[in-house]
Parts: structure tokens; sequence; C-alpha cells
């Protein structure tokens, strides 16, 4: 199928110019600062632009690059030779030079090693559009507007590295812990990592790189996590069941969250938690196919005895429900842990919020140090990075230095009842209050005990968005 390559007639001008700004500003005592924006030197160069489709449908990212990565490989003879992609997990690809294909459509067929049984999944490859990096210098020097295609290409590109690399969360990157341990309790654990973007600046793009930090499941086994989550210090003193109020709690935590098997060897499958049995493994039942075709309840203790040649330790215990409910896989919990690299996306406990703030604290000189540090552990630096060195991207090593201001602070007026009968006022049972006035120090002012100047109902208010439609679209606003 080829693409038409009519060109779209121009876009009508904008009704609506936002005024530019009237100058850089005077006021305040110069200062010389450091910012987390690292220079991107690009070349002059096209960039050609692909469609992926991938089938089935709906895969996490970190799959599709698995399979994009062995197309890659797999087909290299054929299509892609030398050429290094960057790829964005979803359905953008770009190359630096053309692929031999044309505008036409590609359907490969690629296969992923798998847990028991390899994947094959079917990639629909097409041209869609020549993205200019030049026009985007050109934007940078005044002459027109920030092409949004071209940022696209150099996020994916600078972004396809660290994504291959480490646990991508919205725009961050994470990477399990090494060398430090900061636990918050309830199978919950601390994971460092750093957040990139590409920008637009005056004359420069910019990689933005800032520290950050978010919890993530401990990768443990199953029973430990359990013991966490409700608070049993010591397993060999739970002898009895679990209560309902015990059982509710687990089932909570640890529902949605992927576990892998011990008892099958190597073969370290994975499954999704759906729920937590109310009976035990030694009187949890499901209804187990025989040889000849019939079916008998079988109890899960007995079966991972039969099947496994295994005991197990704790028969009192209840079964982790997998996959989907209505196929009836149980699992005990001494054969499962907690898969690594899992995210906590449930709220966090008042003490948990209090661990993590501790944990993440840090002053201004050593966020420098760290983010200088992640720039050049990641192979960003110079241009080592086999995906930058393919589109000929370099990202400078320092800090990009600028020049701030210090304002001086405001003076801040409390408001409060201004009494000339005091005697009156605190008959009543009123203390009056002076308005006072009080200078901010170091950025911060005290409210406490104070009132507002004047309090005011805010009846109407309106948001004004001035992103582009292709980056916010309106029906997601309303």
């Amino acid at each position: 199928m080829n693409i038409s390559t009519n060109k779209c007639p121009p876009a009508p001008t904008s009704l609506f110019q936002p005024p530019r700004r009237p100058g850089m500003g005077t006021v305040g005592k110069p200062i010389r600062l450091l910012a987390n924006h690292f220079q991107v030197q690009i070349p002059k160069i096209d960039v050609y632009h692909y469609d992926i489709d991938i089938k089935p449908e709906k895969r996490p990212r970190r799959v599709n690059r698995e399979v994009v990565d062995t197309m890659v490989r797999h087909f290299k003879m054929q299509i892609f030779g030398d050429r290094q992609p960057g790829y964005d997990g979803k359905r953008n690809m770009y190359t630096a030079h053309p692929l031999p294909i044309g505008r036409d459509r590609v359907d490969l067929e690629v296969t992923l090693p798998g847990e028991g049984k390899d994947q094959t999944f079917k990639v629909s490859l097409q041209w869609v559009s020549v993205v200019s990096l030049q026009m985007l210098l050109e934007a940078l020097s005044g002459h027109n507007e920030v092409p949004e295609d071209s940022v696209q290409a150099l996020d994916v590109i600078t972004r396809h590295l660290p994504s291959m690399r480490y646990t991508p969360v919205g725009r961050s990157f994470f990477s399990p812990p090494e060398g430090y341990y900061h636990p918050l309790g309830g199978g919950r654990e601390v994971w460092f990592g750093f957040h990139q973007s590409v920008r637009p600046a005056m004359w420069n793009m910019m990689l933005n790189i800032d520290v950050s930090a978010t919890a993530f499941y401990r990768a443990q086994p199953v029973i430990e996590f359990m013991c966490e989550v409700l608070d049993i210090q010591n397993i060999n003193e739970q002898t009895k069941p679990l209560t309902d109020s015990q059982r509710v709690k687990f089932t909570k935590e640890i529902r949605g969250l992927k576990v892998e098997v011990t008892h099958c060897g190597q073969m370290k499958r994975k499954y999704r938690v759906c729920n937590v049995t109310r009976r035990p493994a030694s009187h949890q039942t499901f209804p187990l196919q025989l040889e000849n075709g019939q079916a008998m309840e079988c109890t899960v203790a007995q079966y991972f005895k039969q099947k496994y040649s295994l005991q197990l330790k704790y028969p009192h215990l209840p079964c982790l429900q997998v996959g989907q409910e209505q196929k009836h896989t149980y699992l005990p919990l001494e054969v499962c842990n907690i898969v690594a690299g899992q995210r906590c996306i449930k709220k966090l406990t008042d003490n948990q919020t209090s661990t993590m703030i501790k944990a993440t604290a840090r002053s201004a000189p050593d966020r420098q140090e760290e983010i200088s540090r992640l720039v050049k552990s990641n192979s960003m630096v110079g241009g080592p990075d086999p995906y930058l060195k393919e589109f000929g991207i370099v990202v400078h090593n320092d800090m990009t230095e600028v020049t701030g201001r210090v304002l001086p602070a405001p003076m801040l007026q409390y408001g409060g009842r201004v009494s000339t009968d005091t005697g009156r006022d605190c008959g009543r049972g009123l203390s009056p209050q002076n308005k006072t006035v009080a200078t901010p120090n170091q950025g911060v002012w005290d409210m406490r005990g104070k009132q507002f100047y004047a309090g005011i109902e805010i009846k109407v208010w309106a948001v004004a968005c001035f992103a582009p439609q292709k980056q916010c679209r309106e029906d997601l606003l309303k």
C-alpha cells in the first residue's frame, strides 16, 4: 500500500498570538546558577519516521521493545543493515537513513523465546514521513515555530537506550537498589532514578535531567511479603490459618501483582494475582483432569505432593489465585516470589510517606553531584550511546550556566481584628489581633496564628492552555 505524497494545505494563521516577552528584568542582585539542563548538539539531517504495528496488541512497552529489538537483529541483512533505530515502545520508530522498503507496508514475523513455549508476533512496518532536524535548528534561531515532530523524534532517540536498560515509569527511569536499601514497610521499598526530557531553549535544544524516587515492591518470597504486610514477626509462629481480617488485608496488597513460581526448576513462569483463597492449601480444592477424561476434586496440597513430590511447609496458609478467576489456578504461597520491578501505585501510609520524604531529601550540592554522575554513568556524554551516535547527536557533559537574580523579599501584610474597644472584645471571649507586617526569610514566612488580609471567595475561574492541540487535545481538557 502506497502513502500519498500530496501536500496538505497550509494551516490557517492563528487569530491569537501570545505577546512577546517585554524584557529580561533588572531588579535584584545577579547570581551565577547552574541549571540541570545539558546542551544537545544536533546535526542538520533528515530523520525517517516509520509506523510500527505489533499484534497481538495491548502489550507492555517492555515487550514491544523486545519485539522491535529482535526484529532489527533478525532482519539485519534484508532490511536494517547496521542501522540503530530509536523506538518509543508503541507506534513510532526513527532511523537516520531510509529503510530499503520504500513507502510500502512490510509485514514481518518475530518470535521471542517464552516460558514453556515461544511467542510469535506479527509486525507491520510502514513509512510515515521525513522529519527535518534542520528545521528545528532554524526554529531555535527564531525563524519559525518549533516543529513538534522534530522534538518528538529527538525525545524518542535520546530515551531509547535508558528505556532498554532501566524500568521506565512515566518520564522517569528507575533501577533496582545497589549499595543502598530504604525499606518502607509492607513489602515496599524506595527506588531512585532520574527524569529525562528534551526541551527547546534559546538557541539550543536541552536535555533536562533530574533525580527522582518512587516506591516499588521488593522482590522477595510471597511468604515474607505476607509477613511484612500483616506484621508477623516469625512465620513459624503463625501455626493457624489467617483470620478473615488478615486475609482481606493481604488480598488488598497482593491483588494485581505479578509472581513467579519456584517449583518448576529454571522455568520461572510468571502469573498475575487475582485473589487469595478463603481456604488453606490443605482444604482448597480444584477439578483435576484425569487421563481417562474424568475429573476429580483434589486439594492443592495433595496435587503438589503427587505432581512435584513437594510436601508443603505451610499447608494451613491460603493460596494465590492467579490468571483468570474462572480457570481455578491456585498456587501455594511458599512456591511464589514477588517479581522484581513492580511499581507501587497504591497509596502509601502516613509512615511510609514520612520515610520516603526522609530518604529522598537532599541538598542542592548533593543533587548537582548526583545528576552529573547520572549523565556520565548512563553513557549519554560525548556520544558513546550507540543510538545517539547513529544520529550524530551529542549531549554535553556540563550543566548550563545561567545568571539569576535574587529579588528583594516583599513585605507581607497580615489580616486580623483591629479593635479600639479592647475590653468589650475580650469580655466576649475574642482575642484582638493586630494587622502585623512580616518579612519573609529564605523564602519562608510563618502563618501560624495569622489571618489573610482579605479573604475572597472565588466564584468564577478559568484555565488557559497554550499547548499545541497535538500535545493536549481539547476533549481531554474537558
